[in-house]
């Protein structure tokens, strides 16, 4: 008995490494630690009655934010394991198989968990609110939004101490995630992590566009709506269309692992390649759709901290619906090697026909600008950063498209480098100017600005340090994915800068974690609920905006309709008040996730009994939800009133 457990837990838990053996210690003392806390404070109702219950999209969105930072330390760590491997040549930091599991989570968990759920964060703090709603459409599906993404992200990174992490890559590419060279749970664990966490990303795309077509305030016809809005419906039109994709795509290839079909092997009948498009089919519209939102942010603050309207309104609502359009017509060339001469020309085109509107934007950012009020606060310090950034990024794709040359350097570090420069450069840069421009909105302070200044600094001299090096790299013939080199291969002093400026970025990140903290305590309060002077209805309302929102719904007349108003010394305090309409909280979509995780650690390690109990328990959780009665409630007109009294109520 005693040795079957042994045995058992020898296969179970990931052994023998250094590393592991310091994340279970890890682990284990911040679950002690967490659980002290809320012991020792009597803080566990609060959480559960606060936060884990919660249909507040506001709450829901700084839960997402706070996953996507954790994310963010678990990618970035990943990031730096590898580059210390790459400083030097024939280094032996990490083993061959090693590195593999690590680029493999490094890429999954910074796309899928880090970039995601950070884009989600900004939907849920600020596109009701831009819009004049009182909540989403669905609130109770954007619980379970939330919860279906935490619990797979979970799910995903349990592997590095349980059961092994994946090791075919970010886009787990057939055949390598096949059975047979990819044993054990680790393939399981990528594809549960991410059915379950896109469960929650194709329902919050339906929620969102729902919100936006349906839920706007009186007069805000679509052509008035906030560009930030715009960012999210075009990106909400791709999540719809793309996520189906990776759903079937993953659900097949664990067809294939678990029941020994052979849709993506040759032996069988299948062939690899169906993979590889079905997979490019979800995996480039990605791209844009964690971009999109990023274009947004931008189009927000060129505008407040210029003083100006956005130039070229419509031609941006054009840019950003093209692009949501043409995204799904440049998947090949990631593999134009693979394709027919003719398809290689179409998708060369349509990969240069998506740098027009992106390159629409700049330009209307930079008229925008132009002979504005410009003010250098850390939201456009971060978009200027952006530009220069995302132009290169930008111009490199369009070197992608060059099929003949493509044929060269597509599986090269040049690659990494642009993929990186969009996606750092254009997504990351964008995400934290958001952050930084809302941030009194939502939480009713303002940041540290020097260790913002720190922040911004050490991420820019940085990521060009780390990414620069990358492009001569390439071009000097290194391949992706290398764990080791030579020291005749003359790639060292490029590597060993690269590695210095990725420690530059993590030194970035943790002058960030300091602002926050520090500005916790010492933040300045925002007491206007306008500390940009900004121009968008969630300028109108007190910071932190209370839990209904808008006391009285607004009526908007124009575009920027806020700013108007307040230049015309117009009052949008309401002078009579009705009882609000509101969702209750519910546990529902936390037991739901819970189940999710459930079904998704029995099907990992192909215990079908523990599958079925986690999938009878969301199942449960779906019937408990359709009988229950109290859904709702309303806030008095009277208590409604004494709120905006209280916190100083609309301008």
């Amino acid at each position: 008995m005693l040795e079957s457990i042994k045995t058992f837990a020898a296969d179970f838990f990931v052994t023998g490494d250094p590393l592991i053996y310091g994340a279970d210690v890890s682990i284990l003392l911040v679950t002690i630690a967490v659980i002290f806390v809320l012991t020792y404070f009597k803080k566990w109702n609060w959480l559960w009655r606060e936060w884990l219950t919660t249909v507040d999209h506001k709450k829901i969105g700084i839960m997402y934010l706070i996953a996507s930072l954790l994310m963010m330390f678990r990618g970035g760590v990943d990031a730096l394991l590898m580059r210390t491997q790459l400083a030097f040549p024939n280094a032996d930091f990490l083993p061959s198989d090693k590195y593999n599991e690590i680029f493999t989570t490094h890429g999954t968990i910074m796309i899928l968990f880090m970039a995601m759920p950070l884009m989600f964060a900004l939907f849920n703090m600020v596109v009701p609110l831009q819009i004049g709603a009182r909540d989403v459409a669905y609130p109770f599906l954007n619980a379970v939004s939330f919860w279906a993404f935490f619990f797979g992200a979970m799910l995903f990174n349990l592997s590095f101490v349980i059961g092994g992490s994946p090791d075919a890559g970010w886009l787990s590419y057939a055949p390598l995630s096949e059975v047979q060279f990819s044993e054990g749970p680790g393939q399981n664990f990528y594809i549960w992590g991410i059915q379950i966490s896109g469960i929650g990303s194709l329902a919050s795309g339906i929620n969102f566009l729902v919100t936006i077509l349906k839920m706007r305030a009186p007069g805000m016809k679509l052509m008035k709506m906030p560009l930030f809005s715009w960012s999210v419906l075009s990106s909400c039109i791709i999540i719809i269309f793309a996520f189906p994709i990776l759903t079937v795509t993953l659900g097949l290839l664990f067809v294939d692992r678990f029941f020994g079909a052979s849709f993506f092997t040759l032996d069988g009948g299948g062939n690899p390649m169906y993979y590889i498009n079905l997979i490019w089919m979800w995996g480039h519209p990605e791209v844009y759709l964690v971009v999109l939102p990023a274009f947004g942010v931008f189009s927000e603050v060129v505008s407040t901290f210029s003083k100006k309207k956005i130039f070229g309104y419509k031609s941006m609502v054009f840019a950003l619906l093209s692009i949501s359009l043409l995204s799904f017509f440049t998947w090949v060339h990631h593999f134009f090697t693979m394709a027919d001469y003719k398809v290689d020309a179409f998708f060369a085109i349509t990969t240069m026909a998506i740098a027009i509107p992106t390159g629409v934007k700049v330009f209307n950012w930079m008229f925008t600008m132009f002979r504005g009020r410009i003010q250098m606060k850390p939201p456009m310090l971060w978009t200027l950063a952006f530009i220069p950034t995302f132009l290169v990024g930008g111009m490199t794709g369009v070197m992608l498209a060059v099929a003949p040359a493509d044929f060269q350097y597509h599986n090269s570090y040049f690659l990494i480098a642009h993929f990186h420069q969009v996606l750092i450069g254009g997504v990351v840069f964008g995400f934290f100017s958001g952050i930084y421009y809302w941030w009194p909105k939502i939480f009713g302070f303002t940041l540290n600005e020097k260790l913002g200044l720190w922040a911004f600094w050490l991420w820019n001299i940085g990521f060009y340090s780390t990414f620069m090096p990358q492009y001569a790299l390439g071009f000097m013939g290194m391949p992706r994915r290398s764990s080791t080199y030579g020291w005749d291969m003359g790639w060292w002093p490029l590597n060993f800068v690269s590695t210095i400026g990725a420690f530059l970025m993590g030194a970035g990140f943790i002058f960030q974690v300091w602002q926050i903290i520090y500005s916790v305590r010492q933040g300045k309060k925002d007491t206007t609920g306008d500390p940009w002077d900004g121009r968008t209805l969630e300028w109108s309302i007190p910071s932190p905006p209370p839990e209904y929102n808008f006391a009285v719904t607004p009526t908007v007349e124009q575009q920027d309709d806020f700013w108007y108003k307040k230049q015309q010394g117009k009052s949008m305090k309401p002078t009579k008040y009705k009882s609000i309409h509101m969702p209750k909280n519910s546990g529902i979509p936390f037991i739901m996730g819970s189940f999710w995780f459930i079904a998704g650690f029995g099907l990992t390690f192909e215990w079908v009994w523990l599958g079925i109990i986690g999938l009878i328990g969301v199942a449960v959780s779906i019937v408990a939800r359709h009988l229950q009665k109290e859904r709702d409630y309303y806030i008095p007109a009277e208590e409604v009133e004494k709120t905006e009294a209280s916190i100083g109520g609309a301008r």
